[in-house]
């Protein structure tokens, strides 16, 4: 399983047969002394495979668990990152949208006092 951002960041979960077969239990006999004896050896033997077993895949599962958490963090930190940066960008448009409109009242009253000029030479001719 891939279970980070980045190449490499896999789980390999093994999980061994459980059945009668592989726990060597099928051909218990307890009709016997002996063959109880020897069953309860079998079934402890089994016991201890399945009990590794169940750790190991409790460490699998801590394991993701810890992995998701992770994830989960670094999810909101990307969010939150993501965020300041639009936000950042939103405040350098307003602030080129305010110089802007600035420029352009100033460049609108210069023209209006260069027309003004003519004007008021053509006043001073009459």
């Amino acid at each position: 399983m891939q279970i980070g951002a980045n190449e490499g960041q896999t789980l390999k979960v093994d999980i061994n047969d459980m059945g009668i077969q592989a726990l060597r239990i099928q051909d218990v006999d307890v009709s016997t002394s002996a063959g109880a004896q020897t069953a309860i050896s079998v079934v402890n033997n089994a016991l201890e495979i399945v009990s590794a077993e169940r750790s190991k895949l409790g460490a699998y599962q801590n394991r993701l668990e810890h992995t998701i958490s992770n994830l989960g963090t670094s999810a909101e930190n990307l969010t939150a990152s993501e965020s300041r940066i639009r936000d950042v960008d939103m405040a350098k448009e307003m602030m080129d949208f305010t110089k802007n409109n600035i420029l352009s009242q100033a460049a609108q009253a210069m023209l209006a006092q260069a027309n003004q000029q003519p004007q008021g030479v053509l006043q001073l001719l009459r």
